[in-house]
Parts: structure tokens; sequence; C-alpha cells
């Protein structure tokens, strides 16, 4: 017997009411969660229940439980490591995405599903500029969007020197070097991992974290056999942009497949004002991005792109007896795309965002992140004490408040205040608060809020050599 809509009518309203009680809490609650999780370990646990218990009465049980460790990720104050908020419109289509608890794996048993899930692919590609042939597949996040594409890659340059991964796997296979620059993201060597890739080759960067084309020209030219180039679209400290146009032309001449690692920073090439950052980007074979991150849709949501079809589905196609057997022309299945045969239509949300903001308003998304993040670059040039370490080129910041100690304590301060949060971190040998701006709802009275509590945190920690309390680091 089918459930009734009766049977969901009161655990649905509650959790409606335990949702809208939080997003309207967000503008004055703390950012950081109140509890630990050893605290709230005790509270969830205990011996399971006989017997069972109301859907609506479960559902307030978890909100009452949940609520002192919940972050406020999607305020306007947060800055935290590189997290975006939600979009209205992708928050409520996520909703209907679990009402409608689509398996988004073949195109003939969810065609609702997939015909979205290739619309948002295609204005994604018009978006960023990428060649309108490409696959796009959606992942849980910009991790296995980046092992989608370095997968394809392996692929690729293997089939080219005549080796068979898909019969002969990579036992005795010709070793892939994989040229990265010594600032990537760490999630690109977990991917080679995944991958059994092994560790990369670390080209030089300059100051600001960009990839040194002549010293990847020397790396490569140092050894020969199937190569991958992995470049950066944003580095997580500086927000710099590896020269693409240069960097591809010199892997190009080693034969090398290229991957484009966009986590928040490919983003850049939907806006005329800032697409120069990432000039010449187009010309890889492979990228990758994070809706969740500049897109602002719910977690979670990668989005890899692999320009040749026919080599991404070599990768991840099945052919069973369950199975319709895939069209080898077309838009394909989306399992054909990602690693997961089972997965959520996680591609809804993201066609849900652009249908809401338009080009227009996806370019405005784009630059007022960048913009607030120049606003609070300049407010912290002129707290006293306050050095701002990078370029700020998009929508990155990093700040130093003289040593490391004294950068450690202002940060520690900063975060008990529960006024904003933003990351610490080290960058270049040195401690620095690291600022994010990822966020669609972040306006300029929470940029002057946060400004702010830096400035309090500031006074608060004294300067350099004198005595303050000591406390614990949040990192």
């Amino acid at each position: 017997m089918s459930a009734q809509p009766g049977a969901y009518d009161e655990a649905l309203g509650r959790a409606r009411e335990h949702a809208l009680a939080w997003l309207g809490s967000l503008g004055t609650r703390p950012v950081g969660p109140r509890a630990d999780a050893d605290t709230l370990s005790g509270m969830f646990a205990g011996p399971l229940p006989e017997s069972p218990t109301a859907a609506a009465s479960v559902v307030d049980e978890l909100a009452a439980l949940a609520e002192p460790g919940l972050m406020a990720m999607p305020s306007g104050r947060f800055f935290g490591w590189v997290i975006g908020g939600t979009l209205p419109a992708a928050l409520a289509a996520d909703w209907l995405v679990s009402a409608w608890d689509q398996n988004a794996a073949m195109r003939f048993a969810t065609p609702a599903t997939a015909a979205a899930e290739e619309a948002a692919g295609a204005w994604v590609l018009d978006l960023l500029g990428l060649p309108s042939g490409s696959d796009v597949g959606f992942t849980t996040g910009a991790t296995m969007a980046n092992f989608v594409g370095l997968a394809a890659g392996r692929q690729s340059v293997l089939e080219r020197v005549g080796w068979n991964l898909s019969r002969d796997g990579l036992s005795g296979s010709p070793r892939v070097r994989v040229f990265v620059g010594e600032e990537r993201h760490a999630v690109i060597d977990l991917a080679l991992r995944y991958l059994g890739l092994g560790e990369p080759v670390a080209v030089a960067a300059d100051e600001q974290g960009r990839l040194d084309p002549r010293a990847l020209a020397a790396a490569m030219q140092d050894g020969e056999g199937p190569a991958i180039v992995c470049l950066q679209a944003g580095n997580l400290h500086s927000g710099a942009f590896d020269p693409m146009t240069t960097a591809i032309r010199v892997a190009r001449e080693h034969h090398a497949w290229v991957h484009v690692d966009g986590a928040f920073g490919l983003w850049a090439a939907a806006s005329p004002k800032y697409r120069g950052l990432v000039a010449g980007v187009e010309g890889a074979d492979s990228w990758a991005t994070d809706a969740h991150k500049t897109l602002n849709v719910p977690y979670d949501c990668g989005i890899a792109i692999v320009e040749k079809p026919a080599t991404v589905r070599s990768v991840f196609g099945v052919h069973t007896s369950y199975l319709l057997k895939p069209a080898t022309e077309g838009p394909g299945d989306p399992f054909e795309k990602v690693p997961e045969l089972s997965r959520r239509a996680r591609g809804i949300p993201v066609w849900a965002a652009l249908r809401s903001l338009g080009r227009s308003g996806t370019i405005d998304l784009v630059e007022r992140l960048a913009g607030h993040a120049r606003s609070l670059a300049e407010g912290l040039a002129r707290i006293p004490g306050a050095e701002v370490v990078n370029d700020v080129v998009f929508t990155q910041v990093c700040v130093s408040f003289g040593s490391d100690a004294r950068t450690r304590r202002v940060t520690e301060l900063l975060l008990g205040q529960g006024t904003t949060w933003m990351s610490g971190s080290v960058w270049r040998g040195r401690e620095v608060l690291r600022i994010s701006v990822s966020n669609w709802s972040t306006d300029a009275a929470d940029v002057a809020d946060s400004l702010a509590a830096v400035r309090r945190a500031c006074e608060a920690a004294g300067h350099d050599g004198e005595e303050t309390p000591g406390g614990l680091y949040q990192g």
C-alpha cells in the first residue's frame, strides 16, 4: 500500500517550522556552535528505543538536540574555509529532490531529473565559456569532481601510449607523471591517491601561489611518458589563478592532459570583470568546481566537466543485464559521468539556482562576493597592527596581526565573540587569519559588523610582547 500524503503532513510541517526558525535566527545568533561534538554525542546516544516514535516527535527531538551544535554557515558573517550559503530557490528545489526521491542514474528511468541536469550543465558551460559538447556530471563535491577529471585524464594518456587500463589495470603500466603547482589544494593529492597515481611532481609557484610555467616546462622536460598537468583557478589563501594560457601551451608540447581545479575560482569566468583571471581556461581537457561554494546551492554538489565525453564514459560507464545499453551518441546517462551508480538528483538545485539568478544575477553574485572581499581587505588594512598579506584578486583575504602568537590570539578572541567566523591558517610559513567570501547573503552591514569584531579582538589581544590570557586556538 502506498504511503498517503497525510502520513507526511505533520512531520513535514514541523520540519518546515524548525527550518524557518533556523534561517530566521541567522542574523542574530552567534556564528559558532555552542556545544562540542563530545557533549552532543552523549545527548544523541542511548539505547535504541524498543518501540516506534511518531515522525513529528522525532523531528522536534532532532531539532532540539542539534540546535546548540549547529554552525551558522549560512550566515552572511561566516567566512570560514570556502563554504557558501544556499540560495532560496536552490534550497526549495533540494527539498523537492528529497520528496521526489529519484535515483538519478538513467535518462529512461528518471527523465525529469536527467533533463533538468542536462539543462543545468549546458547553462554552466555557457556561463563559464567552456566547450559546449563537454560532459557535465554532478558529484558529491570538488574532491570527487577533481577525481572525475583526473580519472578521465589517466585513461586518455595511457590509451595514447597503447595501454588498455580497463582490461589490464595499472599494474605494469607506464608511470603517469602528474604535474601540480606547489600550492595546489590537498584534494588533488587525495584524488591521485584514490587513482593509484602516487605523489605528483610539485612545480615552483610565485609569491601568490601561481604555478610558474617556466618551472613547469623544465620539470616536464626532465623525463618522458604519459603526463597530466593540474592547474588551479583560485588559490585557497590568495585567490590567485595559475597562468592558464601559458601553462596549457607547455602541457600541449608534451601531449599532456590538462585538468583545472576551480572549486570556487572557476566561476570568475562568468563575470566580464574577472574573466581575465582565467583567460585560456577553455583550452584544458577537464574542469572541476563545487556548486556549494560560489554558486550557493545546498551540500552536496560538485560539478565535473570533461571535454571528451567518450573518455569519461569509458571510465565510469557500466553495462549489465539489468540496465539499458547506453547510447553511443547523445547526452548519455548521468551515471556514465560520475563515480556513483545510485545518487540523488543533486543537479536540480543547480538548475534552480541558475534559473533564479539568470545570467545577470550570476554575474552580480560573483562580483558582489569579490567586492565584499576587497571591502574587508581595505577595512582590515586600516586596523592598527593588521597586515593584508595577499593580493586580493577575487574572494580570498589573508591577514596577519604581527607575530604568529598574536595572530593566533586575535583569531581565538574573534571566534570567541561569535559575531563572525574566519579561519586560522598557515600560509607561506606564516600564521594568518583567512577569510573567504562565499555567501550570497553577505551584505555591507555584515562586512562592517565583522570588521568591528576584528578590531575588538585586536584591541583585546594587546600588542606583541604584552601578556594576554591563554586559551584554545581553533584554526
